[in-house]
């Protein structure tokens, strides 16, 4: 058998990994038992009761988180001329149109979020097979096939945040840093939630969220009570 670390020792001590933690008191155990050397993401996942093999049972969506993610994104815009100096001025890392697409196509896939004006789609179209696997093609339902290209960059870089269902009916995403504030991490699970919440599928049948954990990048995860979270 394996010898625990002495973080893990300290994990298995402090927790009880059957409980359903309130969530103010999951966040203060989560930051409590962070102790790597990099500022660690905190995570939340939810086992969803969905099927998203089905079409009318898939849960995706974006959302806004009210104390930012704490992460540096790269912002990558499909425009041309006015559109794309205004993406300039919003603060978008990259842009271009023909030229970009070239790069894409090279493998030259320098950022983590990708827009695009609705006229550049007859060009961002061709990039599919590239984009589409990575989670960056362009999606209007998602916000970044848009003309208002400043606020889809200005969100994209102020604490916007994808979700999407994995096949096993979890959803997951990061909501801050474990440097964040308590009260900051409980505002961004609060909206994380709420979100997926808004977002289910009209398929879905019986228990919609069966399970919400929090987690660390380097600790371990903790059920919280959904109700906590909720106020329901």
């Amino acid at each position: 058998m394996a010898k625990l670390t002495k973080r893990a020792r300290k994990a298995n001590e402090t927790i009880d990994r059957d409980r359903f933690y309130p969530l103010e008191e999951a966040i203060g155990l989560i930051k409590d038992l962070s102790a790597a050397k990099f500022d660690e993401t905190v995570e939340v996942a939810m086992n969803l009761g969905v099927d998203p093999r089905h079409s009318d049972q898939m849960v995706r969506g974006v959302v806004q988180l009210p104390g930012g993610t704490g992460k540096s994104v790269r912002v990558a815009v499909f425009a041309k001329e006015a559109k794309a100096d205004e993406a300039r001025e919003a603060g978008a890392d990259i842009v271009g149109a023909e030229d970009l697409m070239e790069k894409v196509q090279a493998g030259e896939i320098e950022f983590d979020r990708c827009i695009a004006t609705p006229d550049m789609m007859a060009i961002v179209g061709r990039l599919g097979k590239v984009l589409g696997p990575r989670g960056l093609m362009p999606n209007p339902k998602l916000g970044t096939v848009t003309n208002d290209v400043a606020q889809a960059v200005q969100a994209s870089k102020g604490g916007q945040v994808e979700f999407r269902v994995e096949k096993e009916g979890i959803v997951h995403g990061g909501v801050g840093k474990s440097s964040f504030e308590a009260d900051a991490l409980c505002t961004n699970v609060r909206a994380f939630v709420d979100a997926i919440i808004k977002a289910k599928p009209e398929g879905a049948k019986g228990t919609y969220v069966k399970k919400v954990s929090i987690s660390s990048t380097m600790g371990p995860g903790l059920k919280v009570d959904f109700t906590s979270i909720t106020g329901a």
